[in-house]
């Protein structure tokens, strides 16, 4: 049975099958695909999986690490809304308190 994703969201599967717990499924804003940090997942996706898998799109990072950034795009985004008037550049490294280091 298919899990239904509500407009302007997209599923992802998040983890691997030596993780505790195994893949995770998310449901995050199909904005996310266009955030820096997410992109850099996205090209490590292709290099790992290709373009053409069956399902959810396949994340290769843990559920911890995709977690923190989640966390980090949201953030970023509560702080666009509250400063819209400041330019803020987004950086396409990874944050060295948390690194994705399974990424």
């Amino acid at each position: 049975m298919s899990k239904q994703v509500k407009k302007g969201c997209v599923a992802v599967r998040v983890g691997s099958e030596d993780e505790d717990g195994g893949f995770q499924r998310f449901v995050i804003p199909i904005s996310y695909l266009y955030h820096p940090l997410f992109n850099k997942l996205l090209e490590r996706a292709q290099e790992v999986y290709g373009y053409h898998t069956a399902g959810p799109l396949k994340l290769p990072c843990s559920v911890d690490d995709f977690v923190h950034l989640r966390w980090q795009i949201e953030r970023e985004s509560k702080h666009h809304h509250h400063y819209p008037h400041h330019h803020h550049q987004h950086h396409k490294h990874f944050p060295s308190s948390r690194p994705f280091s399974s990424c």
